[in-house]
């Protein structure tokens, strides 16, 4: 009678799985490349994964771009930098560029979106004892030493004052949203009674304009003239415009 049990084999030429018989040593397994184990073929591994691959060489693009800007930004200045002189400076193609962003303007652009959830956080984690204004200057400084905001301070602010684009206010409002909401959490934590959308809204637009203005004053000046001392120092007068009194 033929064995249908689990397990069982209906072929005649097909091996049986080897089980250890209690308490025998178990049995080596076969070494890498034998003639039991699967043959991989070279290079199988990567095929299977194509699209981590390509994801990864895009992100590797994409920062080579961004930070060859930066670089461009800050020896030559915005305005006398082209997109070629960043896509070489990156080892790529005009082309390359075009694929990842659509002008110099949208690559600053990006760099301020992702900026956004990193001020959330830095304001947030601020000592409870900063008002809203302090907690966001100290924010902004830690991100200018760390040079995040290098490519936002080399950048094209200045010409957005006179130019209106499109796509600005978008940004704007996005920046604005994201620190209303890290100073709603700092008012709900201190006095809740006091914690209001609106108030948190209008902090954070005077905040966003403090820094702004600072930008403006920034990139306003010969290229040679701007050091990382005069944009906390920029920044800091912008901020403390905004507590001191009105003038008798």
């Amino acid at each position: 009678m033929t064995d249908t049990s689990f397990g069982a084999c209906d072929t005649p030429h097909m091996e049986r799985e080897i089980v250890n018989p209690p308490g025998a040593e178990p049995r080596a397994r076969p070494r890498a490349g034998s003639r039991n184990e699967p043959h991989t073929e070279p290079g199988a591994r990567e095929r299977a994964d194509p699209l981590g691959r390509r994801e990864a060489h895009k992100a590797a693009t994409r920062k080579a771009l961004n930070d060859a800007a930066r670089r461009m930004f800050e020896e030559r200045g915005y305005e006398r930098t082209t997109v070629r002189d960043i896509a070489t400076e990156a080892g790529v193609t005009e082309r390359t560029f075009f694929r990842y962003f659509p002008s110099k303007e949208d690559l600053v652009l990006e760099e301020v979106l992702e900026l956004i959830p990193v001020v959330q956080s830095l304001v947030v984690a601020r000592p409870a004892d900063e008002d809203p204004y302090t907690a966001a200057l100290n924010a902004v400084l830690a991100l200018v030493a760390d040079r995040r905001l290098a490519l936002m301070f080399s950048g094209p602010p200045r010409r957005f004052g006179g130019r209106p684009m499109g796509h600005l206010p978008p940004v704007l409002g996005q920046f604005e949203d994201g620190l209303a909401k890290a100073f709603m959490e700092r008012l709900a934590a201190r006095d809740p009674a006091t914690a209001t959308p609106l108030r948190a809204a209008v902090l954070s637009r005077a905040a966003v304009g403090a820094m702004r203005s600072a930008l403006f004053e920034y990139t306003a000046l010969p290229v040679q003239e701007r050091t990382e001392g005069l944009a906390r120092e920029l920044l800091d007068t912008a901020f403390a415009h905004l507590t001191e009194g009105w003038p008798a």
